[in-house]
């Protein structure tokens, strides 16, 4: 189980650091991606925008490989059951430990006139998306670690309150390194708010696409055969052998070590298998997004689907905490 924020636009390090998971993952385990628009409202309370979001968010994971045949792909607002578990959770979450969390501490130095409740329990209602679906696993990055370690504690203290219901979600990522997809500035990630011009989103025209590349940080170039590279030189590499071909690499990595690379040269390159790679995805989530009709669809079947696996956990729930009156 996993979801995605219909907040800024996917990106390059969204595909490498967790969509290519989603796309492995169903054709090996029964799958609930979901978009979390009801976690959007505690940092975005304006919904003017929030369907077109919606729409955009899903045409693109779709355009990327989740097909909703095989995995359930639906809007958290759309099953219900979400919000009934996330209450009976917030009864077992306390205060001093919701606003320990990291992702809170952020978000109160960010946005200080809207530390609002929903952002305060906001591990909570993911917990809630993660075992509503008894999930076992859940493909997340570092940055979500300390809420899935939380997830666990409220899971187990339910278990332990009421009875074994709900097993252990896990990270899982397939054993693999997680892959960490660098901003173009050199200055960390790829981010989908942050350092715009130094990330590549996946609705980038190829002009946009290729100016990004070419303004992408670099140096002076090696002095000596077989020099370390500097992280900026590192990052521009760490793109290349994302998109490009094997011999393009090793070329490149051999101009570098014989001192004889051009800067200008590898970034024309990178910029050219970027677009490569970006413009299908593009052109066939902008093909998907415009057919609300078929969008609607996908979202009623996955409805459909976890609210059939939402449905059976709450009897399970309630069970277990004596709320079957009748």
């Amino acid at each position: 189980m996993s979801g995605i924020r219909p907040t800024g636009f996917l990106h390059l390090g969204n595909y490498f650091g967790a969509v290519r998971n989603y796309v492995r993952m169903q054709e090996e385990f029964e799958c609930f991606f979901m978009v979390a628009d009801l976690h959007s409202l505690t940092t975005h309370p304006d919904t003017k925008e929030l369907k077109e979001n919606v729409y955009r968010v899903l045409s693109e994971n779709i355009a990327c490989g989740l097909d909703p045949d095989k995995a359930a792909l639906y809007c958290q607002s759309h099953v219900p059951e979400t919000t009934e578990l996330y209450l009976f959770l917030n009864m077992l979450a306390y205060k001093g430990e919701l606003e320990k969390t990291v992702t809170f501490k952020e978000k109160v130095r960010q946005h200080p006139d809207n530390v609002n409740a929903g952002l305060l329990t906001y591990p909570v209602l993911q917990t809630a998306d993660i075992i509503l679906h008894r999930a076992l696993y859940v493909p997340v990055g570092k940055d979500q670690e300390q809420h899935l370690e939380m997830a666990r504690n409220f899971a187990n203290r339910f278990n332990h309150r009421y009875g074994d219901v709900f097993p252990e979600p896990q990270a899982f990522n397939f054993g693999d390194e997680l892959v960490k997809v660098p901003s173009l500035d050199g200055t960390g990630k790829m981010s989908k708010s942050e350092n715009q011009n130094a990330t590549l989103y996946l609705s980038d025209s190829d002009e946009l696409i290729r100016s990004k590349v070419k303004k992408a940080k670099t140096d002076s170039g090696p002095t000596e055969p077989d020099s370390v590279k500097p992280d900026i030189i590192e990052n521009v590499f760490s793109l290349l052998k994302l998109v490009s071909a094997a011999e393009v690499v090793e070329k490149y990595e051999s101009d570098f070590n014989n001192c004889t690379i051009r800067y200008g040269d590898l970034k024309q390159q990178l910029g050219e298998d970027m677009v490569k790679f970006i413009a299908p995805i593009r052109e066939k989530a902008a093909a998907i997004r415009n057919n609300p009709a078929y969008l609607k669809e996908v979202m009623e079947k996955g409805a459909e689907k976890a609210r059939q696996s939402a449905q059976a956990t709450m009897k399970l729930v309630k069970e277990a905490m004596g709320l079957n009156y009748y």
